[in-house]
């Protein structure tokens, strides 16, 4: 949006989806673009056979499934105000936790993140008719949910548990993951992948949805969780032992192979023999060389090998190598004969511990997870908290290693996003995996502050709230950390990120025209209102996080304090962005600001004083620069 005065204006909304899948199409498809509409039957001949026209085909609906794209498609304008007083290591750390209402935030995150988040791990509800889910009306704007705070609104509404006798059980849980599930999509990176817990509530459905959302061609796997050792007294058929976790990519095609560090239980068992390439390769194990009924023949890999003792060794059927690689191998040692208890000799490859460039191989991850169980998770509250009634039901925080492990590189700077983050164990993994690998792994948490029962041991300890439990668990699991190395005469995790940011959902520090009609002097009112268009209760700090997002940086990005002419201004990383909240600008100002050489900068337009002399000669300043200029 431009103002009258030719300068453009900072966009407050979160992404347009639809104006960014529009744009997406256009590169595309340009040529069914007329006007700026598109061109549906253009689009059907570019695409030829593959449009589907029979009207009875395979699809999956539910009541309020075209609502939910209407809600995906309204952009949030709400921001995310810094809390300090809440946070460890404010000014450092890259983890976030962000405490509102998901939909809204993620809103918020599709302009600083899109394309950015390496995995995603979520433990939605799972609509067993029991637990809080989220307001029965799912596409709720911002302003109501700021009024949400006690579970109930104007009008006396409470948040819903959406028992299973109602007629749309299934509907309004879907109606509630749809959204969040699109546009956390966006959030991820091509080769990202996103695990979800869930039960045999909503298994199929969410399957369904993850199909739609992802593509089926990007399902991975359906991971099976042994969740508890037995029991069962109470079930009244078979005893359940197990929930699921869904795993899917953005991408199947740019998603690298799998693979997970070994156990050292693992390592103890199975590599146990040691041979001349001991101090460089480590330890061996072996396998039989022979090839399985499952390979196809192959007449040139059936030869003689020659054993120890100088005999012929023939393979049953074939061999799993050639002639030429058996050679090789032999001659650098790398396989085994062996005996049977009928003297015979046998073939085997050895595989060291270590590849050859001294790294221990990883190893494939199964899909079943057992030996972490539900009681793990309760043991980790009594262990941090002192009792388990603080919160119930948490999964394990090892529970995630592996799928930390799968998703994410000790060596990189991976983001990991939990939107459901509940106790907050997301954090607690990625903290402790950290320390173990001397990873930089990241966390976004997200989390509803939804309220505490009064009578709950969580509320008569002080938490208020599930948002207030989980900002403390990771307070707990960080001084954790922290005395643990205090022995350490030399301690490796000198560059561990041991601290989170908190952000919290509000509404806008800008007063925004809601197009509302109203009568003379309801219009009398708002005009007044808007005459200071800035919210009197926001900080300095508030409005530079909210023009940080709405820009498309992120809420870690470095911020450095400059004094340029006596005036403070923000530099965002290293000077890419300049942001300015003085309310007296001057030429002199300005200039300096062009003088760093940024790539863009912003000004309150309250600034100017409707100064429009000086506005032209800001224009003409940045331009002579090539330096993209708004106000707010």
């Amino acid at each position: 949006m431009v103002n009258n005065d030719g300068i453009e204006k900072v966009d407050l909304a979160s992404l347009d989806v639809a104006e960014d899948k529009k744009q997406q199409l256009k590169q595309l498809f340009p040529s069914v673009f007329s006007e700026g509409k598109l061109d549906v039957d253009k689009l059907k001949l570019e695409l030829g056979d593959i449009i589907e026209t029979d009207r009875e085909r395979f699809q999956f609906t539910w009541a309020g499934k075209s609502e939910c794209l209407k809600v995906i498609q309204q952009p949030s304008i709400g921001t995310l105000k810094p809390c300090k007083e809440e946070s460890v290591d404010f000014d450092k750390t890259e983890n976030l936790f962000i405490e509102g209402d998901n939909l809204e935030v993620l809103k918020l995150l599709q302009k600083s993140y899109y394309g950015k988040v390496k995995m995603i791990y979520i433990d939605p509800p799972y609509n067993t008719g029991k637990e809080f889910i989220y307001p029965d009306n799912y596409s709720e704007s911002l302003d109501t949910y700021l009024k949400y705070t006690g579970q109930v609104d104007n009008e006396g509404r409470k948040f819903s548990t959406n028992t299973d006798s109602e007629g749309r059980f299934h509907s309004k849980w879907l109606n509630m993951m749809y959204p969040r599930l699109y546009l956390a999509k966006n959030l991820l990176k091509d080769d990202g992948v996103i695990f979800i817990s869930i039960d045999d509530n909503e298994v199929a459905n969410l399957r369904k949805i993850c199909d739609e959302i992802f593509g089926e061609e990007n399902f991975v796997e359906n991971i099976i969780w042994k969740k508890r050792y037995g029991g069962g007294a109470k079930e009244k058929f078979l005893v359940s032992l197990h929930e699921y976790i869904l795993c899917y990519t953005k991408n199947i095609d740019l998603l690298s192979p799998l693979f997970i560090p070994q156990t050292k239980e693992s390592i103890e068992r199975y590599y146990t023999q040691k041979d001349e390439n001991y101090e460089k390769m480590g330890a061996y194990r072996t396998h039989p060389l022979e090839a399985t009924k499952s390979m196809g023949d192959r007449p040139n890999l059936v030869f003689p090998i020659n054993a120890p003792d100088g005999s012929s060794i023939m393979p049953k059927r074939q061999w799993l190598w050639s002639k030429e690689r058996v050679a090789e191998e032999i001659q650098h040692g790398a396989i085994a004969f062996l005996r049977d208890k009928n003297n015979n000799w046998s073939v085997h490859s050895k595989q060291y511990l270590k590849d050859d460039s001294g790294n221990i191989r990883q190893s494939k991850a199964f899909s079943i997870i057992d030996e972490v169980y539900s009681q793990h998770g309760t043991n980790e509250i009594i262990d941090l908290f002192g009792q388990a009634q603080t919160f119930s039901f948490p999964k394990p925080s090892k529970l995630l290693h592996p799928f930390l492990n799968l998703g994410t590189s000790s060596e990189e700077p991976d983001i990991i996003l939990d939107f459901f983050s509940g106790s907050a164990t997301t954090a607690h993994a990625v903290l402790d995996l950290n320390k173990q690998d001397n990873g930089t792994r990241k966390f976004i948490l997200v989390q509803l502050p939804e309220p505490c029962d009064e009578a709950s041991d969580a509320f008569k300890a002080g938490y208020k709230t599930i948002a207030d439990i989980g900002k403390e668990r990771i307070r707990r699991v960080i001084k954790k950390i922290k005395d643990e190395d205090k022995d350490k005469l030399l301690p490796d995790n000198n560059d561990l990120d041991l601290g989170f940011k908190v952000l919290k959902l509000d509404k806008s520090n800008f007063k925004l025209w809601d197009n509302q009609v109203v009568d003379v002097d309801g219009l009398k009112q708002k005009l007044d209102l808007f005459i200071e268009h800035i919210d009197a209760t926001s900080t300095q700090e508030d409005i530079l996080y909210e023009l940080l997002m709405k820009s498309g940086f992120s809420p870690t990005s470095k911020i450095e304090q400059l004094e340029l002419t006596g005036k403070k201004v923000f530099s965002i990383e290293e000077g890419l962005l300049l942001i300015c909240l003085e309310d007296n600008i001057t030429k002199e100002l300005i200039t300096a600001m062009a003088e760093t050489n940024p790539t863009r900068v912003i000004c309150l337009d309250s600034g100017f004083h409707n100064n429009d002399q000086l506005k032209t000669n800001v224009v003409q300043i940045m331009k002579s620069k090539d330096i993209e200029f708004r106000t707010v």
